[in-house]
Protein backbone atom coordinates (compact mmCIF):
# COMPACT_ATOMS: atom_id res chain seq x y z
CA UNK A 1 0.00 0.00 0.00
CA UNK A 2 1.38 3.68 -1.11
CA UNK A 3 1.52 6.29 1.92
CA UNK A 4 -0.60 8.70 0.37
CA UNK A 5 1.94 11.56 1.71
CA UNK A 6 4.41 10.49 -0.85
CA UNK A 7 2.82 9.35 -3.67
CA UNK A 8 3.48 10.30 -6.31
CA UNK A 9 6.41 12.18 -5.80
CA UNK A 10 9.04 12.86 -7.66
CA UNK A 11 10.14 11.15 -11.37
CA UNK A 12 13.46 9.58 -10.95
CA UNK A 13 13.70 8.21 -14.81
CA UNK A 14 12.83 9.06 -18.08
CA UNK A 15 13.05 6.71 -20.93
CA UNK A 16 13.72 8.12 -24.61
CA UNK A 17 13.49 5.38 -27.47
CA UNK A 18 16.12 6.08 -30.13
CA UNK A 19 17.00 4.64 -33.29
CA UNK A 20 20.75 6.11 -33.13
CA UNK A 21 22.15 5.51 -29.76
CA UNK A 22 25.62 6.75 -30.62
CA UNK A 23 24.46 9.82 -32.02
CA UNK A 24 21.48 10.36 -29.33
CA UNK A 25 24.53 9.86 -26.55
CA UNK A 26 27.10 11.92 -28.72
CA UNK A 27 24.06 14.76 -28.86
CA UNK A 28 23.59 14.87 -24.63
CA UNK A 29 27.33 14.89 -24.45
CA UNK A 30 27.76 17.61 -26.15
CA UNK A 31 24.80 19.75 -25.46
CA UNK A 32 24.04 19.27 -21.97
CA UNK A 33 27.83 18.44 -21.02
CA UNK A 34 27.10 15.26 -18.80
CA UNK A 35 28.75 12.79 -18.35
CA UNK A 36 27.40 9.02 -18.94
CA UNK A 37 26.19 7.90 -16.01
CA UNK A 38 25.59 3.89 -17.17
CA UNK A 39 25.76 2.58 -20.40
CA UNK A 40 25.58 -1.10 -22.08
CA UNK A 41 24.51 -2.28 -25.47
CA UNK A 42 21.42 -1.01 -26.08
CA UNK A 43 21.56 2.27 -23.27
CA UNK A 44 22.71 4.98 -21.69
CA UNK A 45 21.51 7.23 -19.02
CA UNK A 46 22.38 10.77 -18.24
CA UNK A 47 21.67 11.53 -14.69
CA UNK A 48 20.38 14.90 -14.55
CA UNK A 49 20.56 15.59 -10.32
CA UNK A 50 16.69 15.33 -9.93
CA UNK A 51 16.09 12.59 -12.83
CA UNK A 52 17.64 10.41 -14.99
CA UNK A 53 17.24 10.22 -18.96
CA UNK A 54 17.64 6.83 -19.70
CA UNK A 55 18.31 6.86 -24.02
CA UNK A 56 16.91 2.93 -25.20
CA UNK A 57 17.77 2.02 -28.64
CA UNK A 58 14.06 1.27 -30.21
CA UNK A 59 14.78 -2.36 -31.14
CA UNK A 60 15.25 -3.10 -27.24
CA UNK A 61 12.06 -0.69 -26.06
CA UNK A 62 9.33 -3.38 -27.77
CA UNK A 63 10.30 -5.75 -25.15
CA UNK A 64 9.65 -2.42 -22.66
CA UNK A 65 6.48 -2.04 -23.24
CA UNK A 66 4.91 -4.56 -24.90
CA UNK A 67 2.00 -4.89 -26.19
CA UNK A 68 1.99 -1.03 -26.68
CA UNK A 69 4.28 -0.14 -29.75
CA UNK A 70 6.86 1.98 -30.27
CA UNK A 71 6.49 4.88 -32.66
CA UNK A 72 8.68 5.72 -35.29
CA UNK A 73 10.49 9.15 -34.82
CA UNK A 74 8.75 11.16 -37.64
CA UNK A 75 5.40 9.88 -36.42
CA UNK A 76 5.32 13.40 -34.68
CA UNK A 77 5.86 14.33 -30.91
CA UNK A 78 3.89 13.70 -28.08
CA UNK A 79 6.02 15.34 -25.25
CA UNK A 80 8.28 17.79 -24.46
CA UNK A 81 11.03 18.26 -21.80
CA UNK A 82 11.31 21.38 -20.31
CA UNK A 83 14.61 23.19 -18.64
CA UNK A 84 14.90 26.63 -16.61
CA UNK A 85 17.53 28.57 -17.07
CA UNK A 86 18.17 32.17 -16.19
CA UNK A 87 18.54 33.65 -19.98
CA UNK A 88 17.06 32.02 -22.50
CA UNK A 89 18.57 34.47 -24.70
CA UNK A 90 22.18 33.48 -23.77
CA UNK A 91 21.48 29.76 -23.41
CA UNK A 92 20.18 29.75 -26.89
CA UNK A 93 23.68 31.26 -28.22
CA UNK A 94 25.19 29.11 -26.08
CA UNK A 95 23.61 26.00 -27.41
CA UNK A 96 24.21 26.93 -31.32
CA UNK A 97 27.98 27.30 -30.53
CA UNK A 98 27.16 23.04 -29.24
CA UNK A 99 25.23 22.70 -32.42
CA UNK A 100 22.17 23.06 -31.63
CA UNK A 101 19.47 24.15 -34.21
CA UNK A 102 16.38 25.38 -32.51
CA UNK A 103 13.17 24.66 -33.33
CA UNK A 104 11.35 27.83 -32.18
CA UNK A 105 11.81 30.98 -30.33
CA UNK A 106 13.38 32.48 -27.99
CA UNK A 107 9.87 34.05 -27.83
CA UNK A 108 7.98 35.48 -25.14
CA UNK A 109 4.65 33.06 -24.25
CA UNK A 110 1.23 34.38 -23.03
CA UNK A 111 1.50 33.17 -20.36
CA UNK A 112 4.33 34.87 -19.18
CA UNK A 113 7.81 32.67 -19.69
CA UNK A 114 10.51 33.21 -22.28
CA UNK A 115 11.17 29.79 -24.39
CA UNK A 116 13.30 27.90 -27.29
CA UNK A 117 12.72 24.47 -27.96
CA UNK A 118 15.33 22.00 -29.70
CA UNK A 119 15.05 18.80 -30.64
CA UNK A 120 17.65 15.46 -29.65
CA UNK A 121 18.50 13.01 -32.27
CA UNK A 122 16.27 10.77 -31.48
CA UNK A 123 13.04 13.38 -32.09
CA UNK A 124 12.57 14.31 -28.22
CA UNK A 125 11.94 17.70 -27.74
CA UNK A 126 13.56 20.15 -25.13
CA UNK A 127 12.40 23.65 -24.38
CA UNK A 128 14.23 26.19 -22.26
CA UNK A 129 12.21 28.44 -20.25
CA UNK A 130 12.77 31.89 -17.83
Amino acid sequence: MTNDTTWPGKISAITLFTEDLEGTKRFYRDVFRLPVAYEDDNSAVFDFGNTIINLLQSTAAHELIDPARVAVPDAGSRLQLTLPVDDVDAMCKELTTRGVTLLNGPMDRPWGIRTASFQDPGGHIWEIAQ
